[in-house]
């Protein structure tokens, strides 16, 4: 956290169990963001909040220190069995619910409290198995833990904290007939500590917050200000044909070292990364059909600075928490005003500053006036400019995917060289 983000409010002034404020200290948080000032009052009351605060403001502390709050100060029940979870954090993303379960491990390492991480794509077995030893507090994404909890791997009868990240990305994505699904499951509202926190508090989310819980507290910071203050934006009217030319030149001009470009379609990612290499920018794709230990592996790589450059549908737009990114590119605008404030959401990150650059072509310019009009304030423009543009060497070939039997879309019964076979498959 930056002085920037914080409040005078120190989290040694609340009630917090000794063994919960050794782990914010070694976290290096001293001071509370705004939504940990506002909101720790009332969860350590035992109130239920649905909080409201731009991505990067500190909710997940937030959150995840009231949760180890309310187990420590209220035991388990003495019939409680192993597999019976006392607190879950449903995430929307598999890169969130990494992240809340990283931040999970470091501020809780002295509470004894086990951890268990469940998301699609990866290690079905191994996370299975963490449930079936009990955990107390289950963190992950809303299929993953109904597919368990329908073999009955654990159960929700004795659940004492209940949080919702990022509620209205669960809307977006379609996940909220899984999200009713479970919250149904457990205890009603009035035995048990309710969460939510969402970038922005629709009518759905409020209907949400106020049938699964339990008198929440309304919690917004700075609900009038939609993008980050410390945002620098700047918009480029550009012809289709100019939008890569443009790229690369602005990519050059600013030395990115932590940069986001944005696309709306994998086709159009596919063609951006292949420009960005063919002229000597290192960078990666991030789409929703890589496999989730590439993803992973990525991640990681632009998070330590190996890879300068990611370029990104909206999957990655919410849920990833990566500190320093000091560019975001909207090479598409976006088609969702939302998504706009979610993309650029991942520069200027507790308090950094960032920039970000949007080109609005022929194609997406139509989504300029409802960006605008949601946003509360015209992007400043700037023209393009004949040395911005650079004549672009050509594009590099993607490579083709290796054939792997049972291993995703590359596995589907196509031999590596992608030509159909010749013989029927034997009956």
């Amino acid at each position: 956290m930056t002085q920037n983000a914080t409040t005078n409010s120190t989290f040694a002034s609340f009630d917090l169990p000794e063994e919960v404020l050794q782990g914010i200290e070694e976290s290096g948080f001293l001071s509370c963001t705004p939504i940990q000032e506002k909101s720790l009052p009332l969860t350590l009351a035992g109130k239920d909040v649905a909080g409201q605060a731009q991505t990067g403001t500190g909710k997940t502390a937030a959150f995840l220190i009231a949760t180890f709050n309310y187990l420590l100060r209220h035991p388990a029940d003495q019939a409680r069995k192993p597999n019976q979870v006392r607190a879950l954090i449903l995430a929307p993303t598999r890169e969130l619910a990494i992240q809340i379960h990283r931040d999970a491990t470091k501020l809780g390492q002295y509470t004894g409290l086990r951890l268990g991480l469940s998301y699609g794509g990866t290690d079905y077995e191994s996370q299975r198995q963490q449930l079936i030893d009990g955990v107390d507090i289950l963190i992950g994404t809303p299929g993953r833990i109904i597919d368990y909890f329908k073999q009955n791997v654990f159960d929700l009868l004795r659940a004492q904290v209940v949080v919702l990240d990022e509620a209205d990305r669960m809307f977006d994505l379609g996940f909220i007939k899984d999200v009713r699904y479970l919250l149904r499951r457990c205890p009603p509202p009035a035995q048990r500590l309710g969460l939510l926190f969402s970038a922005t508090m629709s009518l759905r989310v409020n209907e949400l917050a106020y049938e699964h819980m339990n008198s929440p507290q309304l919690v917004q910071v700075e609900p009038e200000q939609v993008t980050a203050r410390e945002v620098r934006q700047v918009l480029y009217h550009t012809a289709n044909e100019d939008k890569i030319p443009l790229l690369l030149g602005l990519l050059k001009r600013v030395e990115a070292q932590r940069t986001i470009v944005f696309v709306n379609t994998k086709r159009d990612a596919e063609k951006v990364w292949s420009y960005l290499e063919g002229n000597g920018l290192k960078a990666a794709i991030l789409s929703g059909d890589v496999p989730q230990k590439k993803r992973q592996s990525l991640l990681k790589k632009f998070q330590d600075g190996e890879l300068a450059i990611l370029v990104a549908t909206d999957v990655a737009a919410r849920g990833l928490h990566i500190a320093d990114v000091s560019h975001v590119f909207n090479y598409d605008l976006p088609q969702d005003a939302e998504d706009y404030v979610h993309r650029i959401g991942r520069t200027a990150r507790l308090g950094a500053d960032g920039d970000a650059i949007s080109f609005a072509c022929e194609r997406f310019v139509y989504s300029l006036p409802e960006i605008e009009e949601y946003i509360g304030e015209s992007i400043p423009v700037a023209p393009v400019s004949d040395d911005l543009l650079v004549v672009p060497a050509p594009p590099v070939a993607r490579p083709k995917r290796e054939f792997v039997p049972g291993k995703g879309a590359a596995g589907r019964g196509r031999p590596r060289s992608g030509k159909r076979r010749s013989t029927p498959r034997a009956s």
